[in-house]
């Protein structure tokens, strides 16, 4: 199927030369500093971007995998391969940045052989970004087939806003035909996402990263503390190989790394750029449409994906390297060292040990009533109710309610499903007073005034 990145064909001068420019002010996004490059006439470097573009049908320059357009605009110089740089070290030098300067670094130095991965959410950003930059750009984007209707009608007004045409990649028409007669339609809501995102949305992006040698998303730290609060804004792909074949031979950027999420729509707003209608109605991180929801008060915003599952596994393996491994006690290690501390550390909340859990399902006339965790540290789930669940416990202290918390990972976690009515980190149960029974809370509406109003309709 064919794939022809696009490039921008509004170019407005560079930021180096052009003295009337007005960075947007807008909190924590920092100030762009030009970089360090030759100085010119604005009309002289635009006259000599235009004519580096070739039009979109013009003959192909390689032979590629993907598709022959993916690489018919003409860089205006040779972009350096991965192992020629050391990227660590440059991620180190941007790691205070603007978003704009480090978009304008990544299309200077990798120009024709980069492209800007679109999900159609607040990552339209990019594009503004690399927008006023001033230099030719490409936008890519996965349609898998189930987005929502709202993502498509996005993608129509950024091509407009911008004067430029999204290149869309599709999954395999005989692989996803085989996935849904052999398993039906909705399969990973048994099974799990894993193999849906695998043919849907990895396979696609791997055959668009074959024809490049550099890409640019929208990862943020604040997005999944459990599995992107380490990304670097800019370093060697860990997962995918690009034009050039093998390991070190595709870079990530990732400009808006170290930006908080309010400081994007801060950005967005400020610009006037079309967003997805889907955020006015709660959505947050947005994907495909049977695996999407909105987020409720007290949930994360990467809660509102694949709900179903555990947190740990909140990636569709576009990012898979960002996962981090569980040690065999159930410790989950950054990289293998670091420890994940621990939560809902407060002398309000008894930790419970495995015995003590047990004995709680034993007692079948129990004296008081407690209300239990189960979690994990490293689920940034379970990290984001951290606050409410401590300041419930506050307000029970002293009314006869226990407060308790299990760490349910590692080793006990299979004890947990089958005893304790695990299906995905955090659960809360409510074990009553003068009762055998246990209660499963049954929203994951984990504000302090919902968990209260559970626990005082039980008690």
């Amino acid at each position: 199927m064919a794939l022809a990145f696009t490039s921008s064909s509004a170019i407005h001068g560079s930021l180096s030369s052009s003295s009337s420019y007005e960075h947007p002010k807008v909190s924590q996004l920092g100030t762009f500093q030009p970089l360090d490059r030759p100085q010119m006439l604005s009309t002289a470097l635009n006259s000599r971007r235009r004519s580096a573009v070739k039009p979109l049908n013009a003959e192909a320059k390689r032979n590629d995998s993907i598709v022959p357009s993916a690489a018919t605009i003409a860089a205006p110089e040779v972009a350096e391969k991965a192992e020629e740089e050391d990227f660590e070290k440059l991620a180190k030098e941007l790691q205070n940045a603007s978003p704009l300067e480090i978009m304008d670094k990544a299309l200077e130095k990798f120009g024709d052989d980069i492209a800007i991965a679109f999900s159609g959410a607040e990552d339209v950003a990019l594009i503004e970004y690399a927008h006023l930059t001033g230099r030719p750009f490409r936008v890519f984007s996965l349609d898998t087939g189930r987005l929502n209707p709202e993502t498509y009608q996005l993608f129509d007004s950024v091509e407009k806003h911008y004067g430029i045409r999204i290149e869309y990649m599709f999954p395999d028409a005989v692989e996803v035909q085989a996935l849904v007669r052999t398993k039906g339609l909705f399969s990973f809501y048994e099974d799990g996402h894993q193999e849906c995102c695998r043919v849907r949305k990895v396979r696609p992006l791997r055959r668009a990263l074959k024809g490049l040698r550099a890409w640019i998303t929208g990862q943020r730290k604040d997005q999944s503390p459990g599995t992107r609060s380490e990304i670097p804004v800019v370093q060697v792909d860990p997962s995918f190989e690009g034009l050039d074949g093998g390991a070190g031979s595709l870079v990530k950027w990732n400009p808006v790394a170290n930006v908080d999420g309010k400081d994007i729509w801060n950005f967005l707003r400020a610009m006037n750029v079309p967003v997805n209608s889907l955020h006015s109605q709660g959505y947050v991180s947005i994907g495909c449409e049977p695996c999407t929801r909105p987020v409720l008060p007290g949930q994360h915003e990467r809660e509102g994906r694949w709900w179903w599952e555990d947190a740990k596994a909140k990636e569709c393996g576009l990012h898979k390297g960002n996962i981090k491994d569980e040690s065999v006690n159930g410790a989950v290690q950054t990289n293998g060292t670091a420890t994940v501390a621990d939560i809902f550390d407060t002398k309000d909340i008894v930790t419970l040990s495995r015995p003590g859990v047990e004995n709680l399902l034993k007692l079948e006339d129990r004296r008081e009533p407690w209300l239990v965790v189960l979690y994990a540290p490293w689920c940034q789930f379970c990290q984001a109710m951290e606050g409410s669940y401590v300041e419930l416990a506050e307000k029970l202290a002293g009314s006869g309610v226990k407060v308790g918390k299990f760490r349910a990972d590692g080793e006990q976690k299979a004890f947990a499903q089958q005893e304790l009515q695990l299906g995905s980190f955090p659960t809360i149960l409510f074990f009553p007073k003068n009762s055998s029974k246990v209660i499963k809370y049954p929203t994951e509406k984990r504000d302090v005034d919902s968990l209260l109003a559970f626990v005082n309709a039980l008690r």
